[in-house]
This record gives structure tokens, sequence and C-alpha cells, in this order.
């Protein structure tokens, strides 16, 4: 027996239906393409942190440009953010910085303090016995500024910046004997006198 099996036939559809119409027709051209890179960009921020030591450079340029005060607020921003890290140690370069800014905004005695400080944690340093001498100096303090710019020699015997400073000091100091002595000062030779005049 020959039994022919029917087919249904299904109506041929050239486009589907769509379940949901669409409100907006796709997007072509350079608006498309436009939000397709959008789309593929990252979300996080992929920029590169600057390293501590990038960071202390551009605050050092701005302390030599005389924006001493730019340079502190990105300061108290660097110390905020390694507060909030919990980074262990001390900035040594960062703290230095702060003294060099606070003294070019001319807040002395807050920069003492900060050199005070480094010298605590770090005496082996010649840099702030010299800075903190130079801040002595200032305030009109010479011995104060004597004891500290001979510890930054004992550090560094050639840190030829200190050795200028403490033979300012000295003919200070010198200055201040004679001056002290009264009568038997004016006895001096002429050569002391020229060199306590320059």
């Amino acid at each position: 027996m020959n039994v022919n099996a029917q087919m249904i036939n299904e109506p041929v559809v050239t486009e589907p239906d769509a379940i949901f119409e669409s409100s907006e027709a796709p997007e072509r051209g350079w608006k498309g393409l436009a939000r397709v890179l959008d789309a593929l960009t990252p979300g996080a921020n992929t920029a590169i942190p600057l390293t501590p030591r990038q960071v202390t450079q551009r605050i050092s340029t701005l302390i030599s440009q005389g924006r001493a005060e730019q340079a502190l607020e990105a300061i108290e921003k660097r110390l905020k953010q390694r507060e909030d890290r919990a980074e262990i140690g001390v900035d040594v370069q960062l703290l230095f910085l702060q003294g060099r800014a606070l003294s070019a905004l001319e807040r002395h005695n807050e920069a003492i303090e900060v050199y005070r400080q480094i010298t605590t944690f770090y005496p082996e340093l010649p840099e702030p016995w010299n800075n903190l001498g130079a801040e002595y100096m200032r305030q009109g303090k010479t011995e104060m500024a004597r004891e500290a710019l001979e510890m930054a020699l004992t550090a560094a015997p050639d840190f030829t910046t200190a050795q200028v400073n403490l033979g300012e000091v000295q003919l200070l100091l010198s200055q201040q004997a004679f001056s002290a002595a009264g009568g038997a000062g004016a006895n001096r030779s002429q050569q002391t006198l020229k060199i306590l005049q320059q």
C-alpha cells in the first residue's frame, strides 16, 4: 500500500514579524559610531597615577615658581591621601617641601616645627638641619642657628651651603661679641671691621 503523506503548506515569510515594535530607527553614520565607541569606553579611571617622585618634583617646581600656596595645598592633599591609605612611614621629601613652602609663605615658626620633626626622624640628613639653621637666622636666634648648621656639617662635612651659612652666623656672632665688649671692641683692627661690614 502506498500512502502519500501530505505536507501542510506553511506560508512563506519574507521578513520576520517583530514581537515588539521598535520606537526608534537604528542610528546609522557617525552618531551611531560615536555611541558604540562611548559604550566601549572603560568606565574606570585608567590614568596612571603619578609616582611619589613625580609628585615631589611638581611640588618643588611650584615652590621655585613662587606658587608656595598651591604647593602647600598639594602637600596637604598628598598627606591626606597617605593617611587615608594608611601608608606606613614618613615621606621625608614631602615634609621637606612642606617646610620650604611654609618658609616661602613667611610662616617661619611652622617651618621650624617641620624641620625639627625631620631632624628627629632623620638626623643624618644635612638639608633639614641647614634649613632649620636658616630659619633660626631669620629670627635672629644666631646661637641656635650655629648649632643646627654644625649638625648639618656633621652629617655632610662638604655641604657647601651649610658651610657658607655657618660662616655668616659666625660673623654675626663675632659682631655681637664685639658689640657686647663695648669700648674694648673699638680697638679691633681695620681688617676685622672690613670683614664684618661685608
